[in-house]
């Protein structure tokens, strides 16, 4: 036992390491970076299209890196929306580390970019230990997974700077209990900002790009969401 936590202590070390270099760099770039998390399904791809799409046509220089066990469906899904995009493929990994980033940056000009969006791979459990030198944790949850998600994946959602609600245009339709999402979200994180999104309405897309945007300073520092 004692083994395997050392084992897994010196890869967080490893990769918490190389999520500080990172964090430099994209200071130095003054970029701003966001982590997003979430279940498979819950949309995350959809919003991610609708947010380039949203940036691109304001004339905001916006990219996505795209975290998935296999395939680059979502990449070229997302690159429809004219914003440069790359996959990173795990082959099967559950999550991104910060190495897989800095690898598929390389030869970036992240001085040239405004907003970088790290689509995580869809896992509640593993991403959370992961730093990814993220300016802002994104947590996303679906009107269709229940109200209690957060209670079930309290880790997840504690460690959100923003929390994102998604598919809100048919919370009708699958008896939506908002009050009682929003008791559990608050429950486990009391200050995060709380925005209700649609990719298909386009409900929300400006106000999230904004807050991700005002997550850095104009001298390239790191902003709470309170701050922003």
């Amino acid at each position: 036992m004692s083994r395997i936590v050392d084992l897994k202590r010196g890869i967080l070390e490893k990769n918490d390491l190389q999520a500080s270099a990172l964090r430099e760099a994209f200071r130095e770039a003054g970029i701003a970076v966001s982590n997003w998390v979430s279940s498979p399904g819950t949309g995350k791809t959809a919003l991610l299209e609708a947010l380039l799409a949203h940036a691109v046509t304001t004339g905001i220089a916006a990219a996505a890196l795209v975290g998935d066990c296999a395939t680059d469906n979502d990449a070229r899904r997302l690159a429809r929306s004219g914003a440069p995009v790359r996959q990173i493929v795990t082959e099967g990994l559950c999550h991104l580390e910060s190495d897989m980033v800095g690898e598929h940056l390389a030869d970036w000009d992240l001085a040239a970019l405004e907003l970088l969006v790290i689509e995580n791979v869809g896992n509640l459990v593993c991403p959370s230990g992961f730093d990814l030198g993220e300016d802002t944790r994104v947590a996303l949850l679906s009107v269709t997974e229940g109200e209690d998600k957060p209670l079930k994946y309290p880790q997840i959602f504690h460690s959100a700077d923003v929390i994102v609600i998604t598919k809100t245009d048919i919370a009708e339709a699958v008896e939506w209990n908002a009050g009682a999402a929003y008791d559990a979200l608050r429950s486990v994180n009391p200050e995060a900002p709380i925005l209700e999104t649609s990719s298909r309405t386009g409900r929300g897309v400006d106000s999230l790009l904004h807050q991700l945007l005002s997550s850095v300073s104009a001298d390239g520092s790191r902003l709470t969401p309170q701050e922003a």
